[in-house]
């Protein structure tokens, strides 16, 4: 034990913080009897430090010579009593729940483990934390503060998106500086996307299970650094590096008009069930930072089936996710949030309570209330799906968006009025609960599945290199009538993948609610089939920039349709649609949902099927709803026709009270450019055929 001599120091803040002369240290553990501060030097010898102060079970001290990149631990004393949930064991050198960044690796040591590896020490076998310098300059940075309803979120992998561009440096590639390269922002702007949304970046753990088969934790959602920046994205290779890289990473964006989303795993850590390894919460204070099962507190209640589930009853942890939002917006600048099974924060005794202390904390806290908060919401738990009830200040990713227009275009039968539901914002979802139509997050893929151009090229999932025997992931596909299987040169099967990834996207882009793209799906990316590549940190997975110039068209198409939503706010309403009169005296109302014919549609209509087509009017001069300086919205007239049969449809025009004449701006059945264009008027009440499984949109002519 070192006699090196200490300050007091603070309880609060938590972990380690430089003030420019020192740096203070503190920690939580309600059932330590003694905690040591273990200071790590370059050759990997170790100095030992007893913190003698100890206020509301935080141990504390403030050493005067400590400076960034010291590297650190703690070892914590007390009951090892697995009945009882206690895990203490001072042979662990554990890390910093607060720890701002982390160095070295786990080697899947036997050390490691919790409980075959007790008394055995870590030291040399585990990562460290690292003291960090929390000052940089960020000039004029401002966040965007982009209004939800015109906001395109673009979902994407740090490492993903970078790793095999031709444009970034090679020792950028697959690092917060690579995501920050002109070049990818460009791709970015180009499209129009206003928010990124990140895949995890908090701190990581590889698991040994996938390293032992070759394989690696590729979409990080495995945390236990809910402060740090995962340090496998930093290009410096200095212990800390990726702070500031991460910070700079967010300014570069920000310039761009950019806002920056973080996927956030606050329901469970890496450290898995009782046979796992204590990395830290679990050795410093388990029966805290886990739920316990009741009659046998060895074992870990699992609602996120990744083995625990923390316990955000315990107002330690409750601080530590609170402290974590905060400092991520205020010390980080991010944007915003998406709360990974989102429904599991939510559980104080067993059920869903959508006023949870959790929700409270974040409805009154001035910071995190004031961010984008994005929930995932549900988990595996009993009563675990909870798409439509999170709390007013939250939007969802709305399950029920993607499984309903997945449906429509694939042409399965009753769908007709739940797609009618999802394409305007699903208000029977969210609002009774007060929320607008930005409470829903649509999209037809995420991480989680296949990709855009393997949902059309795919009945089967292919997952067998993932080594479970294609047992993971979505079960099944179902049929997109798509023809063969995958790779094809069949030009009729092409034609068709391609015209259902332009229905697809023109769909999802101009619904009512917040669109995400997931990355890659602009241009064409494929995973062959695996739709589940959590493991697969390869070319499988990463973005393949190659396409962006083969499918040049379906980006084009892509951000043209984004641009046809940005100038048209029709397509982004911030209230429901209400369906009476857009004034009084007047036969038009706001929204009018039609037949082929162009009569509109009764309860029979609705309930023959997707078969017959179906048509929606968009009333531009019926947004009651005020611009920023309070002056009354009024915008262009639109009819969206979907035909999902597997025959052309021919759709009268409405005329009369609707228009006098339509042009076509985007027919999903034309190759580029004809599939946006504008073409010579068509007289209202003339037919336009939509082929078949196509869309078109047409707007009310100038002259109508």
């Amino acid at each position: 034990m070192a006699s090196k001599p200490v300050w007091p120091g603070s309880s609060y803040p938590l972990g380690a913080s430089y003030d420019g002369a020192g740096t203070n240290f503190s920690l939580f553990s309600e059932i330590a009897e003694a905690v040591d501060l273990c200071l790590i030097a370059k050759d990997g010898t170790e100095e030992r430090i007893r913190l003698e102060e100890v206020d509301g079970h935080v141990w504390h001290c403030y050493a005067p010579s400590i400076n960034p990149g010291q590297r650190y631990g703690y070892r914590v004393h007390g009951p090892f009593d697995l009945p009882a949930g206690h895990r203490c064991d001072p042979a662990k050198l554990l890390l910093d729940p607060y720890g701002k960044a982390f160095t070295g690796e786990f080697d899947g040591h036997l050390s490691l483990l919790s409980e075959r590896g007790y008394g055995l020490d870590s030291l040399g076998h585990t990562m460290t934390s690292v003291v960090v310098n929390p000052y940089f300059d960020w000039a004029n940075d401002r966040p965007p503060k982009r209004p939800y309803h015109e906001t395109v979120i673009y979902e994407a992998h740090v490492k993903g998106m970078t790793a095999t561009h031709p444009d970034v440096p090679d020792d950028l590639r697959g690092t917060y500086a690579g995501l920050a390269h002109p070049v990818i922002i460009d791709h970015l702007t180009r499209l129009g996307v206003t928010a990124i949304e990140l895949m995890p970046v908090h701190q990581f753990l590889q698991d040994q299970v996938l390293r032992d088969q070759g394989l690696r934790n590729y979409w990080g959602y495995n945390t236990f650094g809910f402060f740090a920046p995962h340090h496998e994205y930093a290009a410096g290779s200095k212990p800390g590096a990726g702070v500031a890289e991460f910070k700079t990473m967010v300014k570069a964006f920000h310039e761009a008009g950019i806002e920056v989303i973080l996927d956030v795993v606050y329901n469970h850590t890496a450290e898995g069930n009782h046979l796992g390894p204590a990395i830290n919460f679990r050795g410093i204070d388990n029966a805290a930072y886990y739920r316990l099962l009741d009659d046998d507190r060895r074992y870990y209640k699992d609602y996120t089936g990744t083995g625990n589930s923390l316990n955000v009853r315990n107002p330690h942890t409750l601080q530590l996710i609170m402290d974590s939002l905060r400092y991520w917006v205020l010390d980080m600048h991010v944007d915003g949030f998406r709360f990974d099974l989102a429904a599991t924060l939510a559980r104080e005794l067993h059920d869903v309570d959508r006023l949870s202390a959790f929700f409270d904390l974040v409805q009154q806290d001035p910071v995190v209330s004031q961010v984008k908060l994005i929930a995932e919401p549900w988990d595996i738990g009993e009563g675990g799906y909870q798409v439509g009830n999170f709390p007013g200040l939250w939007s969802e990713w709305n399950g029920k968006y993607r499984d309903t227009v997945r449906d429509y275009w694939r042409g399965e039968p009753a769908t007709l009025g739940e797609f009618a539901s999802r394409l305007t914002g699903s208000s029977d979802l969210y609002e009774t609960t007060g929320r607008r139509p930005h409470a829903s997050i649509n999209f037809i893929t995420a991480h989680d599945g296949f990709t855009l151009n393997d949902l059309v090229s795919y009945n089967e999932k292919h997952n067998d290199a993932n080594g479970e025997n294609n047992q993971d992931g979505e079960s099944h596909n179902r049929s997109w009538n798509c023809g063969t299987e995958g790779p094809t040169d069949d030009p009729e099967i092409l034609a068709l993948r391609a015209r259902q990834r332009r229905n697809l996207l023109t769909t999802l882009l101009l619904s009512q609610g917040v669109p995400m793209l997931l990355h890659g799906d602009e241009m064409g990316r494929t995973q062959r089939g695996n739709n589940n590549v959590y493991c697969q940190d390869s070319e499988l997975a990463w973005m393949e920039w190659s396409l962006a110039d083969e499918n040049r068209d379906l980006v084009e198409f892509t951000a043209q349709i984004i641009a046809l939503r940005k100038a048209h706010p029709v397509f982004r309403r911030r209230r429901f649609f209400e369906g009476r009169p857009i004034r009084t005296g007047d036969q038009t109302r706001d929204i009018a949902w039609l037949t082929p014919t162009g009569d509109e549609m009764t309860l029979e209509d609705w309930d023959s099927g997707f078969g017959r087509g179906l048509a929606v009017f968009l009333n531009g001069e019926g947004i009651h709803e005020p611009d920023q300086r309070g002056h009354r919205i009024v915008d262009d007239s639109f009819l969206l026709c979907f035909n999902a049969h597997h025959e052309p449809i021919d759709f009268i025009t409405p005329d009369g009270k609707y228009a006098k004449e339509w042009e076509v701006v985007v027919d999903t059945n034309l190759e580029s450019p004809a599939d946006i264009t504008s073409i010579e008027p068509i007289t209202a009440g003339k037919p336009i055929t939509v082929e078949a499984r196509a869309m078109a949109v047409l707007r009310k002519a100038k002259s109508s």
